[in-house]
This record gives structure tokens, C-alpha cells and sequence, in this order.
């Protein structure tokens, strides 16, 4: 039977004072129980830690040695409890957290930003994956929070929505302030370039289904596997893209253009594994994604 933290306390306030009188005194219990429990102590550990024989009381060497553990482990106790207290009040602690990718290009950057603002001693791990890789990253309790489409999910999963957003096609230049690009038939694709993402990515198989749906082939002349690098093509040759309005808010040198009729919206949201211990510093993450994507104006932000 392992010993009981208060034995541990009561030795070593012992071998302080080196006398059980003082010793209970201190610890605010009767001689007798004090020294009912030290003996309980010596049992469990099967030697005789105190040595009573003399007119002060000591520890033995197997005493020595067994008290030496024992401050050691009541330091590593309280130094534990401090560590969860400083995630309760979040001055330390640690998230991971994954992305769909296009997420990358626009979200990720302010989410960084204010949880460094409010809680700099927060650590994080970003990671960029397909959703079904973050549902089961999730899952086997891999990451704490992913950024994704709400829909249908795996058993399990929880999706809270945080913002719906639209897709536009997207040129170079810059059109006046005040003065938006007039919707595109969306038949009239047929007559442009495209550069689009992958099929890895869930937005490249939205895309692909609402054009189906209205009868166009897309020529599509560049594949890419990033978003970044889909803005570097458009902003550089005549050749346009699909893309998220968000990205192209902060974006002087991409014009987003509606089509008629527009790309369905999606619904954005945030996934965690449902059940499972959510940290403060997931709380705290939770709280600060809201803030952001309503500052940041997205549309249907909840309030």
C-alpha cells in the first residue's frame, strides 16, 4: 500500500523539529495520532525511519534517504499545482490546433496575432490538414480545436459555426473605390483561364459541383496546392481564380468578381471532440476566434 501524502508531511515535520511534541504542535494534531500515523509510515515502507532512542528525535540513514525522496515529491506536488493554476489563469499553457488550408491564407495570421496579444504565455501548435484528417485528429485527441466546414461530421465531433463565407472569382487589378466589379454570367467562364486548387482541397470540389450544376466546362490552366501561390498567379498574369472574399478583402491587388448565379456559401466552423476535457487555453481560444471573425466583419458572425 503506497503511503499518504499527509505521512510524508508528518515525517518530515518530525525530523524538523526532532520531536513529536513540537512537531504535532505545528501540524496542529495529538502527539498520539502523530505518532500512530509515523509508524503506519514505517510499516508500509517495511524500515524504521526515526530514530527515538536519544533526547532529540532523527531520521535513521534509511530515513535520510526516504525523506530526501519524499521532499522531493511534495516539491514536484506543489510545483504541479502551480502549473495548473497558471493554465487556469492563463499565463502558460498549450494549444494545437488544425486548419483546412485555405484558412491559412486569411484567418490564421489574425487568430496568431490576438492570442499572443491577450495571452502570450499560450504556446501553439498549428497544423494544416484536410478536414476529415482534423475530425480524426481529433478524435484520437491529436490536436484540441480544428477550423473547418460545418456538415456532416464523424461520430464524435462537435461543430460550433462561426461565420459563412463566400467564394468569388478572382482577377488581378484593382477596381475604384466604390465602384464593384458588375456580376459574371457564369456561363461566360467558359471564356476565361482559371487557376484553381487541387482536388485535395474541399473547396476545389465545391467549386467543381456548382459549376457542373450550371453546365460549364472550366478551362482550367494552372493546379495548384496553395492558396498563396494561386494569389502570386492571378495578381501577375491574366489568368483568374476562385477564391474566399476574405482573402481577398485585405488584398489591394485581387478583385473579386460575383457569378450569377453565386457560388453556394459556406458555413465555417469550429470542431472539438465532443466529450472530451477542453483546457483553459482552448476556452480562452474558443472566446478569441468569436472576437476576431466579428472584428474582422465576416458575414453571420455569431454573436
Amino acid at each position: 500500500m503506497a503511503p499518504e501524502l499527509r505521512h510524508l508531511r508528518y515525517l518530515l515535520a518530525v525530523a524538523e523539529h526532532g520531536s513529536f511534541t513540537r512537531a504535532a504542535e505545528d501540524l496542529r494534531i495529538s502527539q498520539p495520532t502523530l505518532s500512530q500515523q509515523v509508524r503506519q509510515l514505517e510499516r508500509t515502507v517495511g524500515a524504521q525511519l526515526l530514530d527515538r532512542t536519544g533526547r532529540s528525535v532523527r531520521l535513521t540513514d534509511a530515513g535520510e534517504t526516504y525523506a530526501r525522496h519524499a521532499r522531493r515529491a511534495l516539491r514536484d506536488l506543489a510545483a504541479a499545482e502551480r502549473a495548473v493554476q497558471d493554465v487556469q489563469d492563463l499565463t502558460r499553457g498549450h494549444l494545437r490546433l488544425a486548419v483546412t488550408p485555405t484558412f491559412t491564407a486569411y484567418l490564421v495570421g489574425p487568430l496568431v496575432a490576438g492570442l499572443h496579444e491577450r495571452h502570450p504565455g499560450i504556446t501553439l501548435d498549428v497544423r494544416e490538414m484536410t478536414q476529415d484528417r482534423i475530425e480524426s485528429a481529433l478524435l484520437a485527441d491529436d490536436i484540441d480545436l480544428g477550423i473547418a466546414f460545418a456538415g456532416a461530421h464523424l461520430p464524435g465531433i462537435t461543430a460550433a459555426t462561426l461565420f459563412t463565407e463566400t467564394l468569388s472569382l478572382v482577377t488581378g487589378g484593382h477596381h475604384p473605390e466604390g465602384d464593384p466589379a458588375p456580376p459574371l454570367p457564369i456561363r461566360c467562364l467558359r471564356e476565361h483561364q482559371l487557376a484553381l486548387l487541387s482536388g485535395d482541397f474541399a473547396t476545389r470540389g465545391h467549386i467543381d459541383a456548382h459549376l457542373a450544376a450550371h453546365g460549364v466546362q472550366p478551362r482550367i490552366a494552372v493546379e495548384a496546392n496553395s492558396v498563396q501561390a494561386l494569389a502570386e498567379i492571378v495578381r501577375r498574369t491574366t489568368i483568374a481564380t476562385v477564391l474566399p472574399d476574405a482573402i481577398t478583402h485585405d488584398h489591394p491587388h485581387l478583385t473579386p468578381v460575383p457569378l450569377d448565379p453565386a457560388l453556394p456559401v459556406r458555413a465555417v466552423a469550429l470542431l472539438r471532440r465532443g466529450g472530451g476535457y477542453e483546457s483553459a487555453a482552448a476556452r480562452a481560444f474558443t472566446r478569441l476566434t468569436h472576437d476576431v471573425v466579428r472584428a474582422r466583419g465576416y458575414a453571420d458572425a455569431p454573436p
